[in-house]
């Protein structure tokens, strides 16, 4: 489904190029680490658990983060793709949020 050349454009447009970029950066990075559901997110990045849904919905309709299970509270990981091409996102990442990266 993806390649390197797709997943550069689709970082740069979700993290480099968009509002919520930082956002969105930060969540990644969160998840890189372990896995968490939307409340432990917001806890852990001092956001609002609304705006954590909303930024873990766009992630995962793009293919970069899956849910564990289905159930209520489920935890958040990387998709495959996201940990296949860690090395480009990561540098989009950077980008981003420069010193927390």
């Amino acid at each position: 489904m993806y390649d390197e050349k797709k997943v550069k454009m689709l970082t740069i447009w979700l993290i480099e190029g968009s509002r919520g970029g930082k956002t969105r950066a930060r969540i990644l990075m969160a998840l890189k680490k372990s896995p968490a559901n939307p409340h432990q997110l917001a806890k852990r990045l001092g956001l609002n658990y609304r705006t954590i849904t909303h930024h873990l919905k766009v992630l995962e309709d793009h293919g970069l983060v899956r849910r564990i299970h289905n159930s209520y509270g489920a935890p958040y990981t990387l998709s495959e793709a996201a940990e296949k091409y860690w090395k480009i996102i990561e540098q989009s990442i950077c980008k981003v949020l420069g010193d927390e990266c």
